[in-house]
Protein backbone atom coordinates (compact mmCIF):
# COMPACT_ATOMS: atom_id res chain seq x y z
CA UNK A 1 0.00 0.00 0.00
CA UNK A 2 2.68 2.33 0.57
CA UNK A 3 4.27 1.20 -2.42
CA UNK A 4 1.42 2.56 -4.46
CA UNK A 5 1.14 5.50 -2.46
CA UNK A 6 4.25 6.47 -3.58
CA UNK A 7 3.57 5.67 -6.99
CA UNK A 8 0.24 7.43 -7.01
CA UNK A 9 1.98 11.05 -5.79
CA UNK A 10 4.72 9.98 -8.38
CA UNK A 11 1.75 10.39 -11.06
CA UNK A 12 0.53 13.63 -9.47
CA UNK A 13 4.21 15.08 -9.44
CA UNK A 14 4.15 14.22 -13.01
CA UNK A 15 1.42 15.82 -14.02
CA UNK A 16 2.07 19.10 -12.10
CA UNK A 17 5.22 19.08 -13.84
CA UNK A 18 3.39 18.66 -17.28
CA UNK A 19 1.18 21.85 -16.13
CA UNK A 20 3.94 23.74 -15.35
CA UNK A 21 6.15 23.19 -18.51
CA UNK A 22 3.11 24.31 -20.43
CA UNK A 23 2.44 26.98 -18.24
CA UNK A 24 6.72 28.07 -18.65
CA UNK A 25 5.74 27.51 -22.36
CA UNK A 26 3.27 29.85 -22.14
CA UNK A 27 5.32 32.35 -19.47
CA UNK A 28 8.07 32.41 -22.69
CA UNK A 29 5.17 33.22 -25.25
CA UNK A 30 4.09 35.57 -23.60
CA UNK A 31 7.65 37.46 -22.55
CA UNK A 32 8.50 36.62 -26.10
CA UNK A 33 5.63 38.44 -27.43
CA UNK A 34 6.03 41.64 -25.08
CA UNK A 35 9.86 41.76 -25.75
CA UNK A 36 8.49 41.93 -29.33
CA UNK A 37 5.99 44.83 -28.92
CA UNK A 38 8.81 46.66 -26.54
CA UNK A 39 10.91 46.40 -29.57
CA UNK A 40 8.62 47.70 -31.81
CA UNK A 41 7.49 50.43 -29.45
CA UNK A 42 11.23 51.48 -29.19
CA UNK A 43 12.04 51.68 -32.81
CA UNK A 44 8.83 53.71 -32.81
CA UNK A 45 9.71 56.01 -30.86
CA UNK A 46 13.54 55.79 -32.18
CA UNK A 47 13.18 56.24 -36.17
CA UNK A 48 12.53 59.68 -37.05
CA UNK A 49 11.92 58.34 -41.08
CA UNK A 50 8.79 56.02 -39.94
CA UNK A 51 7.02 58.74 -38.06
CA UNK A 52 7.29 60.90 -40.39
CA UNK A 53 6.08 58.54 -43.45
CA UNK A 54 3.74 57.71 -40.74
CA UNK A 55 2.38 61.32 -40.56
CA UNK A 56 2.22 61.66 -43.96
CA UNK A 57 0.08 58.88 -44.33
CA UNK A 58 -2.07 59.23 -42.04
CA UNK A 59 -2.35 63.06 -43.08
CA UNK A 60 -3.01 61.79 -46.93
CA UNK A 61 -5.66 59.54 -45.42
CA UNK A 62 -7.76 61.83 -43.32
CA UNK A 63 -7.31 63.80 -46.20
CA UNK A 64 -8.82 61.18 -48.79
CA UNK A 65 -11.70 60.52 -45.57
CA UNK A 66 -12.99 64.35 -45.62
CA UNK A 67 -12.79 64.60 -49.23
CA UNK A 68 -15.32 61.51 -49.87
CA UNK A 69 -17.10 62.42 -47.03
CA UNK A 70 -17.16 66.02 -48.62
CA UNK A 71 -18.33 64.99 -52.30
CA UNK A 72 -20.83 62.36 -50.90
CA UNK A 73 -22.78 64.65 -48.78
CA UNK A 74 -22.53 67.35 -51.47
CA UNK A 75 -23.89 64.94 -54.26
CA UNK A 76 -26.21 63.28 -51.35
CA UNK A 77 -27.77 66.69 -51.20
CA UNK A 78 -27.86 69.11 -54.64
CA UNK A 79 -27.36 66.38 -56.91
CA UNK A 80 -29.51 64.05 -55.87
CA UNK A 81 -32.54 66.61 -55.41
CA UNK A 82 -31.66 67.69 -59.13
CA UNK A 83 -31.56 63.94 -60.30
CA UNK A 84 -34.50 63.10 -59.06
CA UNK A 85 -37.29 64.51 -61.52
CA UNK A 86 -35.52 63.63 -64.21
CA UNK A 87 -35.21 59.53 -63.47
CA UNK A 88 -38.97 59.70 -62.43
CA UNK A 89 -39.97 61.14 -65.74
CA UNK A 90 -37.43 58.61 -67.31
CA UNK A 91 -39.21 56.03 -65.32
CA UNK A 92 -42.79 56.52 -66.08
CA UNK A 93 -41.88 56.97 -70.24
CA UNK A 94 -40.61 53.22 -69.38
CA UNK A 95 -43.43 52.34 -67.80
CA UNK A 96 -45.71 53.61 -70.46
CA UNK A 97 -43.29 51.82 -73.31
CA UNK A 98 -44.44 48.76 -71.72
CA UNK A 99 -47.76 49.48 -72.22
CA UNK A 100 -51.07 48.04 -70.27
CA UNK A 101 -50.80 45.89 -69.27
CA UNK A 102 -47.07 45.41 -69.08
CA UNK A 103 -45.78 43.98 -72.21
CA UNK A 104 -42.47 41.14 -71.19
CA UNK A 105 -41.61 40.95 -74.81
CA UNK A 106 -40.84 45.08 -74.30
CA UNK A 107 -39.56 44.86 -70.91
CA UNK A 108 -36.59 42.36 -71.94
CA UNK A 109 -36.36 44.50 -74.84
CA UNK A 110 -35.53 47.14 -72.39
CA UNK A 111 -33.15 45.12 -70.56
CA UNK A 112 -31.37 43.39 -73.90
CA UNK A 113 -30.69 47.87 -74.72
CA UNK A 114 -30.43 49.26 -71.19
CA UNK A 115 -28.16 48.42 -68.25
CA UNK A 116 -31.46 47.91 -66.12
CA UNK A 117 -32.82 45.37 -64.57
CA UNK A 118 -36.88 44.96 -64.23
CA UNK A 119 -39.55 43.18 -62.46
CA UNK A 120 -43.13 43.48 -62.98
CA UNK A 121 -45.86 42.32 -60.20
CA UNK A 122 -49.67 42.54 -60.65
CA UNK A 123 -52.57 40.93 -60.81
CA UNK A 124 -51.60 39.11 -64.14
CA UNK A 125 -48.19 39.51 -65.25
CA UNK A 126 -45.57 38.40 -62.74
CA UNK A 127 -41.99 38.80 -64.42
CA UNK A 128 -38.28 39.44 -63.70
CA UNK A 129 -35.44 39.99 -66.21
CA UNK A 130 -33.03 38.10 -64.12
CA UNK A 131 -34.98 35.60 -62.07
CA UNK A 132 -31.97 33.45 -60.67
CA UNK A 133 -29.87 36.82 -60.03
CA UNK A 134 -31.84 38.72 -57.62
CA UNK A 135 -29.95 42.39 -57.04
CA UNK A 136 -32.27 43.02 -54.34
CA UNK A 137 -30.81 40.24 -51.77
CA UNK A 138 -26.64 41.27 -53.16
CA UNK A 139 -27.36 45.26 -52.31
CA UNK A 140 -28.51 46.48 -55.46
CA UNK A 141 -29.72 49.53 -56.49
CA UNK A 142 -33.11 48.63 -54.70
CA UNK A 143 -31.78 47.53 -51.72
CA UNK A 144 -29.93 50.20 -50.98
CA UNK A 145 -32.88 52.52 -51.64
CA UNK A 146 -34.87 50.84 -49.57
CA UNK A 147 -32.29 50.93 -46.91
CA UNK A 148 -31.33 54.45 -47.01
CA UNK A 149 -33.87 56.54 -48.77
CA UNK A 150 -32.16 59.82 -48.08
CA UNK A 151 -30.69 59.99 -51.25
CA UNK A 152 -33.53 60.68 -53.18
CA UNK A 153 -35.75 61.91 -50.43
CA UNK A 154 -38.66 59.92 -49.19
CA UNK A 155 -40.78 58.77 -52.44
CA UNK A 156 -39.54 55.02 -53.83
CA UNK A 157 -38.73 56.44 -57.60
CA UNK A 158 -37.42 53.40 -58.92
CA UNK A 159 -41.03 51.34 -57.89
CA UNK A 160 -43.44 52.75 -60.82
CA UNK A 161 -47.26 52.35 -60.78
CA UNK A 162 -49.24 51.40 -63.80
CA UNK A 163 -52.89 52.24 -64.74
CA UNK A 164 -54.16 48.52 -64.39
CA UNK A 165 -52.85 47.92 -60.44
CA UNK A 166 -49.40 46.44 -61.35
CA UNK A 167 -46.06 47.62 -60.32
CA UNK A 168 -42.61 48.06 -62.00
CA UNK A 169 -39.81 47.87 -59.84
CA UNK A 170 -36.40 48.86 -61.77
CA UNK A 171 -32.71 48.37 -60.61
CA UNK A 172 -29.44 47.90 -62.42
CA UNK A 173 -28.17 45.25 -64.30
CA UNK A 174 -25.58 43.05 -62.99
CA UNK A 175 -23.27 43.34 -66.27
CA UNK A 176 -23.18 46.85 -65.01
CA UNK A 177 -21.11 46.13 -62.04
CA UNK A 178 -18.83 43.80 -64.39
CA UNK A 179 -18.16 45.55 -66.56
CA UNK A 180 -17.20 48.43 -64.37
CA UNK A 181 -13.57 49.59 -64.36
CA UNK A 182 -12.36 47.57 -61.53
CA UNK A 183 -8.74 48.39 -62.72
CA UNK A 184 -9.23 52.16 -61.55
CA UNK A 185 -9.34 51.18 -57.63
CA UNK A 186 -6.06 48.75 -58.34
CA UNK A 187 -4.57 51.58 -59.94
CA UNK A 188 -5.61 54.09 -57.11
CA UNK A 189 -4.20 51.21 -54.55
CA UNK A 190 -0.97 51.60 -56.72
CA UNK A 191 -0.32 55.35 -57.02
CA UNK A 192 -0.92 55.08 -53.51
CA UNK A 193 1.45 52.92 -52.27
CA UNK A 194 4.15 54.38 -54.17
CA UNK A 195 3.57 57.96 -53.20
CA UNK A 196 4.25 56.35 -50.08
CA UNK A 197 7.51 55.19 -51.00
CA UNK A 198 8.47 57.86 -53.01
CA UNK A 199 7.75 59.85 -49.56
CA UNK A 200 9.86 57.64 -47.38
CA UNK A 201 12.56 57.96 -49.91
CA UNK A 202 12.37 61.73 -49.79
CA UNK A 203 12.27 62.15 -45.96
CA UNK A 204 15.05 58.94 -45.85
CA UNK A 205 17.23 61.51 -48.11
CA UNK A 206 15.89 64.54 -46.73
CA UNK A 207 17.15 62.58 -43.16
CA UNK A 208 20.42 60.63 -44.52
CA UNK A 209 22.68 63.85 -43.05
CA UNK A 210 21.35 63.26 -39.40
CA UNK A 211 21.73 59.38 -39.53
CA UNK A 212 25.53 60.17 -40.89
CA UNK A 213 25.94 62.41 -37.87
CA UNK A 214 24.94 59.59 -35.42
CA UNK A 215 27.22 56.63 -37.31
CA UNK A 216 30.10 59.46 -36.87
CA UNK A 217 29.34 60.96 -33.41
CA UNK A 218 29.55 56.43 -32.62
CA UNK A 219 32.43 56.07 -34.63
CA UNK A 220 34.00 59.68 -32.99
CA UNK A 221 33.03 57.97 -29.42
CA UNK A 222 34.87 54.42 -30.04
CA UNK A 223 37.68 56.53 -30.89
CA UNK A 224 37.45 56.26 -35.10
CA UNK A 225 38.62 59.46 -35.82
CA UNK A 226 39.94 58.49 -39.25
CA UNK A 227 36.69 58.81 -41.10
CA UNK A 228 35.19 61.96 -40.61
CA UNK A 229 30.99 62.57 -41.45
CA UNK A 230 30.47 63.24 -45.11
CA UNK A 231 29.17 66.65 -45.89
CA UNK A 232 26.12 65.86 -48.59
CA UNK A 233 24.12 69.61 -48.32
CA UNK A 234 25.43 73.21 -47.84
CA UNK A 235 22.61 73.41 -45.43
CA UNK A 236 21.65 73.63 -41.41
CA UNK A 237 22.66 69.99 -41.15
CA UNK A 238 26.15 70.14 -43.51
CA UNK A 239 27.17 73.16 -41.06
CA UNK A 240 26.58 70.81 -37.85
CA UNK A 241 28.18 67.45 -39.65
CA UNK A 242 31.04 70.07 -40.75
CA UNK A 243 31.16 71.34 -36.70
CA UNK A 244 31.21 68.21 -35.68
CA UNK A 245 33.77 67.32 -38.06
CA UNK A 246 35.73 70.02 -36.28
CA UNK A 247 35.20 68.74 -32.50
CA UNK A 248 36.31 65.30 -33.61
CA UNK A 249 39.79 66.76 -35.21
CA UNK A 250 40.27 68.80 -32.00
CA UNK A 251 39.11 65.69 -29.92
CA UNK A 252 41.69 63.71 -31.40
CA UNK A 253 44.41 66.35 -31.10
CA UNK A 254 43.85 66.31 -27.53
CA UNK A 255 44.17 62.65 -27.49
CA UNK A 256 47.20 62.73 -29.90
CA UNK A 257 49.04 65.58 -27.45
CA UNK A 258 48.10 63.64 -24.27
CA UNK A 259 49.49 60.30 -25.49
CA UNK A 260 53.02 62.21 -26.59
CA UNK A 261 52.87 63.63 -23.53
CA UNK A 262 52.26 60.37 -21.47
CA UNK A 263 55.09 58.47 -23.76
CA UNK A 264 58.15 61.44 -23.61
CA UNK A 265 56.89 61.52 -20.04
CA UNK A 266 57.88 57.54 -19.28
CA UNK A 267 60.76 57.51 -21.51
CA UNK A 268 62.54 60.96 -19.86
CA UNK A 269 61.35 59.06 -16.49
CA UNK A 270 63.18 55.60 -17.24
CA UNK A 271 66.78 57.13 -17.18
CA UNK A 272 66.97 58.85 -13.92
CA UNK A 273 64.68 55.83 -12.34
CA UNK A 274 67.59 53.50 -13.79
CA UNK A 275 69.89 55.10 -12.22
CA UNK A 276 68.12 55.32 -9.12
CA UNK A 277 67.74 51.81 -9.30
CA UNK A 278 71.07 51.09 -10.10
CA UNK A 279 72.76 53.13 -7.04
CA UNK A 280 70.39 51.37 -4.73
CA UNK A 281 71.91 47.85 -5.42
CA UNK A 282 75.08 49.31 -4.98
CA UNK A 283 74.61 50.47 -1.52
CA UNK A 284 76.17 49.03 0.97
CA UNK A 285 74.12 45.71 2.42
CA UNK A 286 74.85 46.88 6.47
CA UNK A 287 72.23 44.78 8.55
CA UNK A 288 70.87 48.40 9.75
CA UNK A 289 69.75 49.50 6.32
CA UNK A 290 68.80 46.46 4.78
CA UNK A 291 65.01 47.08 5.20
CA UNK A 292 65.16 50.58 4.11
CA UNK A 293 67.28 48.86 0.92
CA UNK A 294 64.67 46.87 0.01
CA UNK A 295 62.17 48.59 0.35
CA UNK A 296 63.87 51.32 -1.75
CA UNK A 297 64.20 48.86 -4.49
CA UNK A 298 60.74 47.08 -3.86
CA UNK A 299 59.26 50.91 -4.90
CA UNK A 300 61.60 51.55 -7.84
CA UNK A 301 60.34 48.49 -9.12
CA UNK A 302 57.35 49.10 -9.12
CA UNK A 303 57.47 52.41 -10.61
CA UNK A 304 60.02 50.73 -13.34
CA UNK A 305 56.42 48.58 -14.03
CA UNK A 306 54.32 51.06 -13.51
CA UNK A 307 56.16 53.29 -16.80
CA UNK A 308 56.19 50.03 -19.01
CA UNK A 309 52.36 49.43 -18.36
CA UNK A 310 51.87 53.12 -19.96
CA UNK A 311 53.77 52.90 -22.26
CA UNK A 312 52.81 49.73 -23.55
CA UNK A 313 49.29 50.47 -22.95
CA UNK A 314 49.57 53.95 -25.07
CA UNK A 315 51.36 51.83 -27.58
CA UNK A 316 48.27 49.74 -27.83
CA UNK A 317 45.77 51.81 -27.79
CA UNK A 318 47.02 53.52 -30.67
CA UNK A 319 44.90 52.29 -33.92
CA UNK A 320 48.86 51.42 -35.70
CA UNK A 321 49.53 48.75 -32.85
CA UNK A 322 52.07 46.49 -34.16
CA UNK A 323 51.58 42.94 -33.25
CA UNK A 324 54.99 40.70 -33.55
CA UNK A 325 52.30 37.68 -34.54
CA UNK A 326 53.94 33.91 -34.10
CA UNK A 327 52.78 30.26 -33.63
CA UNK A 328 52.77 29.91 -30.20
CA UNK A 329 51.70 27.04 -27.77
CA UNK A 330 49.74 28.79 -25.19
CA UNK A 331 49.74 25.90 -22.73
CA UNK A 332 53.33 25.93 -22.64
CA UNK A 333 53.55 29.61 -22.55
CA UNK A 334 51.06 29.46 -19.29
CA UNK A 335 53.12 26.46 -17.92
CA UNK A 336 56.24 28.61 -18.28
CA UNK A 337 54.85 31.61 -16.40
CA UNK A 338 53.18 29.65 -13.23
CA UNK A 339 56.78 28.02 -12.87
CA UNK A 340 58.78 31.06 -13.02
CA UNK A 341 56.73 33.75 -10.42
CA UNK A 342 57.19 33.05 -7.11
CA UNK A 343 54.00 31.79 -5.15
CA UNK A 344 52.30 30.99 -8.68
CA UNK A 345 53.41 26.48 -7.76
CA UNK A 346 49.88 26.08 -6.09
CA UNK A 347 47.83 27.12 -8.86
CA UNK A 348 45.97 24.55 -10.20
CA UNK A 349 46.44 24.57 -14.30
CA UNK A 350 43.14 22.83 -16.77
CA UNK A 351 44.48 22.75 -19.83
CA UNK A 352 43.41 21.47 -22.69
CA UNK A 353 45.43 19.17 -24.63
CA UNK A 354 46.56 19.14 -28.45
CA UNK A 355 45.87 22.71 -28.48
CA UNK A 356 46.95 23.45 -31.83
CA UNK A 357 49.19 27.01 -31.79
CA UNK A 358 47.70 30.51 -31.86
CA UNK A 359 49.06 33.23 -33.92
CA UNK A 360 49.70 35.45 -31.38
CA UNK A 361 52.49 37.70 -29.90
CA UNK A 362 54.26 36.00 -27.50
CA UNK A 363 55.29 39.27 -25.51
CA UNK A 364 52.69 40.52 -25.00
CA UNK A 365 49.95 37.96 -24.36
CA UNK A 366 53.22 36.69 -21.32
CA UNK A 367 52.71 40.60 -20.33
CA UNK A 368 48.81 39.51 -19.90
CA UNK A 369 49.01 36.21 -18.69
CA UNK A 370 51.45 37.32 -15.58
CA UNK A 371 48.78 40.58 -15.10
CA UNK A 372 46.09 38.34 -14.69
CA UNK A 373 47.61 35.56 -12.28
CA UNK A 374 49.82 38.16 -10.66
CA UNK A 375 46.42 39.60 -9.98
CA UNK A 376 44.92 36.64 -8.70
CA UNK A 377 47.95 35.45 -6.56
CA UNK A 378 47.14 39.09 -4.73
CA UNK A 379 43.21 38.83 -3.75
CA UNK A 380 44.29 34.63 -2.99
CA UNK A 381 45.55 35.37 -0.08
CA UNK A 382 43.63 33.79 3.05
CA UNK A 383 41.21 32.10 0.45
CA UNK A 384 40.09 28.72 0.56
CA UNK A 385 41.54 27.87 -2.66
CA UNK A 386 44.32 28.60 -4.77
CA UNK A 387 43.76 30.28 -7.72
CA UNK A 388 42.75 28.18 -11.24
CA UNK A 389 43.97 28.92 -14.86
CA UNK A 390 42.09 27.00 -17.48
CA UNK A 391 42.73 26.62 -21.13
CA UNK A 392 39.93 25.24 -23.67
CA UNK A 393 39.27 24.85 -27.21
CA UNK A 394 35.88 27.01 -27.56
CA UNK A 395 33.36 25.13 -29.96
CA UNK A 396 33.50 27.77 -32.87
CA UNK A 397 37.67 27.55 -33.12
CA UNK A 398 40.17 29.87 -31.16
CA UNK A 399 41.22 29.72 -27.45
CA UNK A 400 39.39 30.87 -24.36
CA UNK A 401 42.10 31.46 -21.28
CA UNK A 402 40.48 31.58 -17.51
CA UNK A 403 41.99 32.97 -14.59
CA UNK A 404 39.96 32.69 -11.75
CA UNK A 405 40.51 33.22 -8.02
CA UNK A 406 38.66 32.76 -5.14
CA UNK A 407 39.16 35.94 -3.08
CA UNK A 408 36.47 38.39 -1.85
CA UNK A 409 35.17 39.16 -5.62
CA UNK A 410 33.74 42.77 -6.40
CA UNK A 411 30.59 44.75 -6.27
CA UNK A 412 28.37 44.08 -9.44
CA UNK A 413 28.11 47.76 -10.37
CA UNK A 414 31.90 48.22 -10.32
CA UNK A 415 32.07 44.37 -12.83
CA UNK A 416 32.08 46.79 -16.04
CA UNK A 417 34.72 49.73 -14.78
CA UNK A 418 37.41 46.79 -13.50
CA UNK A 419 39.02 47.39 -17.09
CA UNK A 420 39.47 51.42 -16.90
CA UNK A 421 42.75 52.60 -16.94
CA UNK A 422 43.40 54.21 -13.48
CA UNK A 423 40.66 52.72 -11.56
CA UNK A 424 40.42 51.07 -8.58
CA UNK A 425 37.81 49.25 -6.78
CA UNK A 426 36.49 50.83 -3.40
CA UNK A 427 35.71 47.15 -1.65
CA UNK A 428 37.91 44.53 -0.22
CA UNK A 429 39.87 44.32 -3.35
CA UNK A 430 41.26 47.48 -2.99
CA UNK A 431 41.71 47.08 0.79
CA UNK A 432 43.50 44.31 0.30
CA UNK A 433 46.26 45.01 -2.04
CA UNK A 434 47.98 48.04 -3.67
CA UNK A 435 48.05 48.96 -7.97
CA UNK A 436 46.96 51.64 -9.91
CA UNK A 437 44.38 50.04 -11.70
CA UNK A 438 46.55 49.71 -15.19
CA UNK A 439 46.66 45.81 -15.71
CA UNK A 440 43.48 44.83 -16.42
CA UNK A 441 43.22 48.12 -18.67
CA UNK A 442 46.12 46.50 -20.14
CA UNK A 443 44.92 43.22 -20.27
CA UNK A 444 41.42 43.94 -22.06
CA UNK A 445 44.01 46.24 -24.46
CA UNK A 446 46.42 42.63 -25.49
CA UNK A 447 42.88 41.21 -25.90
CA UNK A 448 41.79 43.22 -28.37
CA UNK A 449 44.70 43.89 -29.99
CA UNK A 450 44.24 40.26 -30.82
CA UNK A 451 40.96 40.53 -32.25
CA UNK A 452 39.14 38.94 -28.67
CA UNK A 453 37.78 40.21 -26.05
CA UNK A 454 38.05 39.87 -22.23
CA UNK A 455 35.14 39.09 -19.88
CA UNK A 456 35.25 39.92 -16.22
CA UNK A 457 32.44 38.16 -14.18
CA UNK A 458 32.03 37.40 -10.27
CA UNK A 459 32.06 33.86 -9.98
CA UNK A 460 30.95 33.85 -6.01
CA UNK A 461 33.48 33.40 -4.52
CA UNK A 462 36.26 35.56 -6.05
CA UNK A 463 36.74 36.84 -9.77
CA UNK A 464 36.62 34.81 -13.02
CA UNK A 465 38.56 36.92 -15.82
CA UNK A 466 37.92 35.01 -19.37
CA UNK A 467 39.87 35.99 -22.42
CA UNK A 468 39.10 35.31 -25.87
CA UNK A 469 41.46 34.76 -28.88
CA UNK A 470 40.33 34.74 -32.38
Amino acid sequence: MRFKGRRAGAGQGDNNNGVERSCTGKERRRHWHARMHAQMQQRWRSSVRVRIVMMFVVLALVMAAVFVGGMKRSFSSTWAEAAQPMLTDYADRLVTELGTPPDTVRAQALVDRLPITIRITGPTVNWESNPGDDMHARGGWFRDRDRDESMFSTERWFVRPTADGHKVIFGWAPRLWQLAPRAAGWTTLGVLLLLVVVAYGLVSRLLRPLIDIREGAQRFGRGEFTQPIPIRRNDDLGDLAQRVNTMASDIQAMLDAKRGLLLALSHELRSPLTRARLNAELLPATPEGEAEREALLRDLNEMRDLISDLLESERLASPHAALQREPVDLAALVREIVAEMPGAQAVQLDLADGLPPQAVDRMRVRLMVRNLLDNALRYSAGAPHPPTITLRVPVDGGAELEVRDFGPGVDDAQLERLTEPFYRTDGARARATGGVGLGMYLCRLIAEAHGGRLTVRNAHPGLQISVRFG
